[in-house]
């Protein structure tokens, strides 16, 4: 059996594991830094923020999903399809969505067409896109009034989610984990900061009142291709101070 070269990318991220202790407990800003720093490479990673929480998310009553509008935006072209008739349809053209239609959408969803990231749809439509759970359902892409893809106004869900609205969700398959991209390595250290504690905020907004015990139980950031940096979840929530402090 021949022993395969180790690629360029492998490298750098032993490399990155080593300049850091990975079972540390950092605090946002020192892991962010450390993120954007360790970024193994060519290309401008996303920074990714998974956060266990401490539900059940097989109970109706434990179940962490909506939307959180990051401020400084995800750094990335987010194309959306809107599945709308009449005015409804103009509406979602005019705010710059990237596909339009209803039954011709649906057929061409239903025959493989997955070009986009977020999918909307007013409620009238919904009998129609329904059909498609399972192409848009395992892509977490089926429209859903609880994240505000479901809607009459398109316009105003299509502009949120190119500005920088994202779904997050805690669900079964992931114990409760909830995986949210907040911005690029690119971006400021004080960007991500911001973005970052927006999330954490709403997720604390929407804790469940039947969940028990610890609620925030692990916090991880990572780059697309880099090592996990664990956050201090006892620190996660920071103060306006802190915020303003980061470098930008």
């Amino acid at each position: 059996m021949s022993i395969q070269t180790p690629s360029r990318y492998g490298k750098k991220l032993t490399d990155a594991r080593k300049r850091f202790d990975s079972q540390r407990l950092h605090g946002p800003i020192e892991a962010i830094e450390l993120v954007r720093s360790l970024a193994p490479a060519s290309f401008d990673e996303t920074v990714e923020l998974a956060v266990s929480l401490g539900i059940d998310p097989r109970k109706a009553d434990q179940v962490v999903r909506g939307t959180v509008a990051l401020p400084r935006g995800t750094g990335r072209t987010v194309r959306v399809a809107v599945f709308a008739t009449g005015p409804r349809a103009d509406d979602a053209r005019a705010a710059g969505a990237d596909v339009v239609g209803a039954d011709d959408l649906v057929e061409r969803v239903n025959g493989g067409f997955l070009d986009f990231d977020v999918a909307i749809a007013t409620p009238d439509l919904m009998g129609q896109v329904g059909r498609l759970g399972r192409v848009l359902g395992p892509r977490k892409l089926m429209p859903n009034p609880k994240t505000g893809t479901v809607t009459m106004d398109v316009a105003k869900a299509v502009t949120d989610f190119k500005g920088g609205l994202v779904e997050y969700r805690g669900d079964a398959k992931s114990h409760g984990v909830v995986h949210v991209p907040i911005g690029k390595v690119s971006f400021p250290t004080r960007h991500l900061v911001e973005n970052f504690r927006a999330v954490i905020e709403e997720l604390m907004r929407v804790k469940p009142a039947s969940a028990k015990g610890r609620y925030l139980r692990g916090v991880t950031l990572s780059s697309t291709m880099g090592p996990g940096i664990k956050v201090d979840p006892a620190r996660a929530r920071l103060t306006d101070e802190e915020v303003a402090d980061a470098d930008a």
